[in-house]
């Protein structure tokens, strides 16, 4: 994966292939980060097949249509089209015999459309994304389309956003994930700065997956607001896995990726680095939590960002606790040697104190900032307006107020 020039913004991702797109709707910029990366799509569900496409788009009665999968695999006349998507991406036909509802809109762009569907079979909802095979091969994206399913299966914690499924047809690969319907950034873009109390839970949650994952031997290379989504509760679900890669302990990685105002300076050099890049990104989080600002302006590449980064020293807000500050000062640390990376760490530091780093502990506090957004924001009622044409045809019997 090698790199690529950058546009300027807080949300450029530096990589290869570039990920992006403009994603319509409420709570919907998460979904983005998550799904975008592996391809653009034309019509979103285009082999989920059992709805009518000839039905009229306010036929009656409004309800979930139910989706029917693939034709047998013995009708598949393409095998090395199968074949070299797998083993991340098996054959399904058993999934034909399931039913899957389209409950709504989660968020759709350029490059990629996500539904919220009900699962008929397991009576649970989930997040289904279809990704064209031709356009992964396009971008030449296989290896880490591949890789991201395997990191995802691999991985199992409460803070970190699950892979329910993935399977491939003849033209497409499909993801279903669990649902959420919000994401940190979102939430951030509506209510400003968070009090500490909020960024206290948070940070802790953060802390516990991105050691989960260093055990692992995993770095994620992208910590950022877009890429947390929040359950009902308001925990996060760490998420896009994307930009991720196995990384051994001692190991190292030269790969300049990510989001330019996220990245430690050790990655805008073009390394070499090792998982406390991730804690910077942390630091960053926390610093944007806090104060409604990054701690960096955005540059238009990563050599001006490295310069930014390197000669400025961030100014902590002025209303954080002394113990914020520290915190903030240890993560936003230059030379990732000094850089707080073990839990211990984070165990003993006066922030945290009281703090039980355990996630059923954790997830048995509410979340109150996102509760009270939760119950007074008019956001989950807004109706999208601009969807593509095949798309209309797919979704015909859901009324525009209730997709979400």
């Amino acid at each position: 994966m090698g790199a690529v020039s950058c546009r300027q913004g807080q949300h450029t991702r530096v990589s290869a292939p570039q990920k992006g797109g403009n994603i319509q709707g409420p709570w919907a910029r998460g979904w983005k980060s998550l799904f975008c990366g592996m391809g653009a799509i034309r019509s979103g569900v285009e082999e989920l097949r059992g709805l009518q496409r000839h039905q009229c788009l306010h036929q009656e009665p409004l309800q979930p249509a139910p989706l029917q999968l693939e034709k047998p695999l013995s009708e598949w006349p393409v095998p090395q089209f199968v074949s070299l998507f797998l083993p991340e991406f098996p054959m399904r036909p058993v999934r034909g015999q399931q039913t899957l509802q389209i409950l709504g809109l989660v968020a759709k762009g350029s490059f990629g459309t996500v539904l919220k569907v009900l699962d008929c079979a397991q009576k649970a909802v989930f997040a289904v994304k279809v990704v064209p095979k031709v356009k992964v091969l396009q971008r030449d994206t296989l290896r880490q389309c591949k890789e991201e399913v395997s990191i995802q299966r691999q991985i199992n914690h409460p803070f970190v956003h699950s892979l329910g499924d993935s399977w491939q047809g003849k033209r497409h690969l499909f993801i279903m994930c669990s649902y959420c319907s919000m994401d940190l950034y979102s939430l951030w873009s509506t209510v400003g700065g968070f009090p500490e109390a909020s960024i206290r839970l948070f940070a802790a949650e953060l802390v516990l997956v991105l050691c989960y994952l260093h055990d692992l031997g995993i770095i994620h290379r992208d910590v950022k607001m877009e890429n947390i989504l929040l359950d009902e509760r308001g925990h996060l679900k760490l998420t896009d896995f994307g930009l991720s890669r196995r990384l051994s302990q001692g190991a190292r990685a030269y790969t300049i990726c990510g989001t330019l105002q996220c990245m430690a300076p050790e990655v805008l050099s073009g390394g070499p680095y090792n998982h406390t890049a991730d804690w910077w990104s942390l630091g960053v989080l926390l610093f944007c939590l806090a104060t409604g600002k990054f701690p960096v302006a955005a540059e238009r590449d990563h050599v001006a960002m490295l310069a930014s980064v390197t000669h400025c020293k961030p100014e902590m807000p002025a209303s954080a606790t002394q113990e914020f500050s520290l915190l903030l000062h240890e993560l936003l640390c230059q030379n990732p040697l000094y850089r707080l990376r073990h839990l211990h760490h984070f165990q003993g530091h006066p922030f945290f104190r009281g703090v039980a780093f355990d996630p059923e502990l954790l997830k048995k506090q509410p979340v109150d900032l996102v509760m009270e957004t939760q119950n007074t924001s008019p956001l989950e009622s807004m109706p999208f307006k601009d969807f593509d044409c095949d798309l209309e045809s797919l979704v015909h019997t859901i009324s525009a107020d209730s997709l979400l």
